[in-house]
Parts: C-alpha cells; structure tokens; sequence
C-alpha cells in the first residue's frame, strides 16, 4: 500500500455515468495525492466520454476494454468497480484472484444475488494484502450523518422504529438498458434500496431478522421494450424490516413522485426521542419526548470538508476520502463500510423482493441458506 506522502494511482473499471462521477470526485481529491491513471470499459461511447473528462483534467489515461488487461498492466493501486451490477461477481472474483494486490471501492450493490455476495466475501477473506470497502455512500451524506451522530450519541435513548421514505424519479437511462431488467439489477429492492436497508441496520444497531414486501411495477417503463423483452422492475414499494433487537425499519418507496420537496425523508424514533433527516434540502431535525413539539431543534447540516457535492449531496467525495484513509493506515483503521455491510444489505433487498414475489415474509436465515433460498426462488 502507497505511503502517506505518496501518490495513490486509481483505476475505474466501468466509466458509464456513476464511473465518471468517481472519476470527477477523484479530480477533487488530487491534493491528497490521488490520481488516476487508468480506465476499462467495453462501451466505446463511455470510454470516450470519460477520456474527455479526464483531459480537462490534464490526466493522461490508459485506456482497456477489459478489466482483466487492466488488473495485468499493473498500473493501479486501487480499483473502483463502477460497473452494471451483474459484472460486479466476476470483476471482483478477477482482482480478489490476481496476484498483485488492489485497493478495492466496488459500486452498490455488492453482486445481485447473496450466493455470489458470500463467495466474494469468503474469498476476500483469504486476501489479508487487500482491502474492500463497499459503496453504500449514503451514510455520508450531511444531514443523515448528523442523523446517524444524534442516534449513537444517545439522544433518542433505544431506537425503537426507522422510516425512510424515499419519493424520486424513475430509474435513469444507462447504456443497453442494463437497469430495466431484474436479471441485471438484483431487483429494484437490492438496486436502489441497499442504500436503505443499510442506513436501517445502523440506525438499529441490529441485524435483521425477517422482511414482509408489498411492491409493484405501476406507472414507469411499460410502454419501454428492449429486444422484445418488456421491463420488469418494480417503481414502488413499502418494506418492513424486523431486527434481532425488537426495533423494526419500513421503506416507503415511490419512484414516480418527482413532485416531492424531498427526495429522502428519514425518522428515527427511540423511546425518548425523534430525529430526522431530509434530503436534499440537507436538514436534520431532533427533539425528545419531555420537551415536546417546541423543543425540536433544526440543524443545518453541512461538511466542510467536501469540495465537490455531485450527484450524492457530496456523500461520494467523503467516501472516497475515507477510504483514501483507511489505505494509508494500512489496516490500521477499519473500513467504514466492508464487505459483510454490502452482503446484508443485498440480504435484505432480495429478501423484500422474494417476499412480494411469494406474498409471505421471508427471513434472512432463509435467504442466506442457499439451499433453503434456492428451493424458494
């Protein structure tokens, strides 16, 4: 691992819109000794785009259609794996496997099924040189930080209920269309509500235990055919969440709601206590139960650390600071988010998805037994 003082060389395997989003964070990281030297990508458009971006930057990049020619070239300390998530289990088997070893930032989700999200982390294992942090960035977003600072500091006493609503627009296009599909995605549950699941297991301060589902694909991508093939990923859904503790998460999933002040709205309710985030509008609220509605306070939060905002409120660039840091301490600092964070979180969403398939609850015993969860499907 790179030194203090010494550059830190990144590769992006995968450069469509969220590899060159890394690309520009990264941009905003050069003072502390970031650059990145190369991308693969199969997509030519993609390849093309993202060397413009790094021109403007005044990076020179090598440029790969593979990931595998990539890892070879020995160019890379670390890689970012920003590619469609069904090539993430082979990618990140590929550099767990190599015998140089990268610095790993795999994009959320961890791999689209949990057998898979378990091999990566039963091999990774056996990679003490190598370290993989997963994506979940949301927990670095300001007012769910603050959020998540009121919750540990014992503000609202034991976290007994999580909600979390998030009303957006629809899925964004991506290249082929990869997102439209199930197959490719993981399901809209692991795709887009990891973030979620996650941020309800650190509220809790638990591990789930059982997940109910109700969702559908209502309103968006209907009328959208791909090679004959309709899209089949559902744009809304309410999940619950039970947690080893007693306390209970519910999601609140509407992906036809531009009309919404906010896209996220968290609640985080303890037995003393209320606290609340609300994104973007980048506010953190918090009151107790003895002081009333007039005693809640609202904060302004805001990271000054954070040099370029981007498509996730700045949560990105914190992430990849954290990370930067995390490879310099070499293993001296625990990741912030690790590979078993990635695989419950998966854990959860397919489980919310098998629930709405099954119209029953489903436990993550059941979905972390392979056998048990390949009898179910």
């Amino acid at each position: 691992m790179a030194a203090a003082n010494s550059t830190v060389k990144y590769g992006i395997i995968g450069v469509g819109m969220m590899g060159r989003e890394h690309l520009i964070n990264l941009h905003h990281l050069r003072s502390e000794g970031v650059t990145v030297v190369a991308i693969a990508d199969p997509h030519v458009p993609s390849q093309e785009l993202a060397l413009e971006l790094a021109h403007s930057f005044d990076w020179q990049l090598k440029v790969f259609s593979g990931h595998q020619e990539l890892l070879d070239s020995g160019l890379c300390d670390v890689v970012v794996v920003s590619s469609p998530n069904m090539t993430h289990y082979e990618i990140l088997m590929d550099i767990i496997k190599h015998p140089k070893p990268h610095q790993v930032l795999v994009e959320k989700p961890l791999c689209t099924t949990v057998a898979h999200c378990k091999e990566v982390v039963n091999a990774a294992r056996k990679r003490q040189d190598m370290l993989v942090q997963v994506g979940l960035e949301y927990r670095y977003m300001p007012p769910v930080a603050k959020l998540i600072e009121i919750v540990k500091g014992g503000t609202l006493g034991h976290v007994k209920m999580v909600a979390i609503r998030e009303h957006r627009f629809p899925f964004l296009v991506k290249v082929n269309n990869w997102n439209r599909f199930n197959a490719n995605t993981g399901g809209t549950l692991v795709e887009k509500c990891c973030h979620f699941f996650d941020l309800m297991r650190l509220f809790a301060g638990a591990n789930p235990v059982r997940v109910m589902a109700s969702g559908a694909m209502d309103v968006n991508h209907k009328d959208e055919t791909y090679d004959g093939k309709v899209p089949d990923i559902i744009d809304n859904a309410y999940v619950i969440v039970e947690f080893d503790n007693g306390s209970r998460g519910m999601l609140d999933l509407c992906m036809f709601a531009e009309g919404s002040k906010n896209e996220q709205e968290i609640s985080v309710v303890g037995d003393i206590g209320k606290g609340e985030a609300f994104v973007p509008e980048s506010i953190a609220r918090f009151g107790t139960r003895v002081a009333g509605r007039d005693g809640v306070q609202t904060l302004k939060a805001e990271d000054s650390r954070i040099k370029y905002d981007g498509l996730h409120h700045g949560s990105s660039y914190l992430e990849h600071l954290n990370f930067l840091h995390a490879i310099r301490a070499k293993g001296k600092q625990a990741l912030s988010v690790d590979l078993q964070d990635g695989l419950i979180s998966v854990a959860i969403g397919v489980a919310a998805q098998l629930s709405i398939e099954k119209g029953r609850f489903f436990t993550i015993e059941e979905v972390m037994d392979e056998h048990l969860s390949n009898a179910t499907a």
